[in-house]
């Protein structure tokens, strides 16, 4: 692959597609830390799996399980594919969807077709998307709009200071960040969630978000995909600089740090969640929600049909989690907790 000389937002978000689907875009070395932990078995469970209810709330809305599909895409024709076929899918099933970055929408509104995703998805949470290095009081305005027109329930911040250091041309002034983020959550209107893209939010970065009225914080931890792998892809045709690629905080630890560093705090694990093992040990270990994106795509791209079969796949793993370690819900695998593998 040589590297492309175009870089228009809609074209980049077509490549972040292509390389996604044809080039190693996960972590090399680095594991989520999730294979650390063990959910404890019980082979006297007194649970009836047909039964095990994986129900939740979030922001709201009541789920049929604690599962967001992740933010993946917006801006190219194809994008409009794989978020309508995503939105249809979480429909069906009953979970929430993350739209990817609507700077593009914003930017340029011929693109908003590929965010529209409503009238597949009329009943579930849909979750708005922008960047924090292009957030600021002048942006509320025009991500209020673009929020409205996608009909969204909340909107997620994410904070991508590696991600953009990769980028061709990319935003790498993040100072004053953390106060800009502070005056959009008080005047957007909207919840709002702050997540990474899967390079991970650990104790320094949530202690900065102590009294901060988010409504949720996705620590999207390393292990799964490298998005500083992915923007070298773009930029450059290869992975120019490997230990960038591999550089962030696993999601089990991204998980505990956050967690110990905001107790109260609402929390979706993301970040190489790819089994419904992996979901268990996450909502045992304090996540209200887990996310997932990556895996997801492919099958977005095939049909509605594909997206629902892969979830479905997962959420029975997760359901056989529960029941394999005596928990009828997620308020008793939260009690059961996960213990340290031997």
């Amino acid at each position: 692959m040589t590297p492309d000389p175009t870089f228009t937002a809609a074209h980049r978000k077509r490549r972040h597609i292509d390389v996604c689907l044809t080039e190693q875009v996960d972590y090399q070395f680095v594991r989520t830390g999730l294979e650390c932990y063990r959910l404890p078995y019980n082979a006297l469970t007194q649970t009836d799996l047909n039964s095990v209810d994986l129900s939740t709330e979030f922001l709201g809305a009541r789920l049929r399980a604690p599962v967001l599909i992740g933010a993946m895409t917006g801006g190219a024709e194809l994008s409009g594919i794989i978020n309508r076929n995503l939105a249809a899918a979480a429909q069906e099933l009953g979970i929430g969807m993350m739209l990817g970055s609507q700077r593009v929408m914003i930017d340029d509104p011929a693109t908003a077709v590929s965010f529209d995703v409503r009238g597949m998805a009329p009943d579930i949470p849909v979750i708005g998307n922008i960047g924090l290095a292009q957030l600021g009081p002048d942006l509320v305005p025009g991500l209020r709009d673009a929020l409205a027109e996608v009909g969204a329930d909340a909107v997620a911040v994410h904070t991508n200071p590696l991600q953009e250091a990769m980028q061709h041309e990319g935003d790498t002034d993040f100072s004053g960040s953390i106060g800009r983020l502070r005056e959009v959550v008080e005047a957007i209107g909207y919840p709002v969630v702050l997540k990474e893209v899967g390079h991970g939010i650990g104790a320094a970065a949530a202690a900065e978000l102590v009294d901060c009225p988010l409504a949720a914080v996705d620590v999207a931890g390393a292990g799964g995909t490298s998005w500083a792998r992915i923007e070298q892809f773009v930029r450059y045709g290869e992975v120019r600089y490997p230990a960038l690629a591999e550089w962030g905080i696993p999601t089990a630890q991204a998980l505990s740090e956050v967690r110990e560093m905001l107790p109260d705090m609402a929390l979706i694990a993301s970040g190489g969640i790819r089994t419904g093992m992996d979901a268990a040990k996450a909502l045992a270990m304090g996540a209200e929600m887990i996310a997932v994106a990556r895996p997801l795509l492919a099958p977005a791209i095939e049909s509605v049909d594909a997206v629902v079969a892969w979830l479905q796949c997962f959420l029975q793993e997760l359901r056989i989690c529960l029941h394999g370690c005596g928990a009828a819900n997620l308020t008793a695998l939260r009690r059961r907790g996960v213990c340290a593998a031997r």
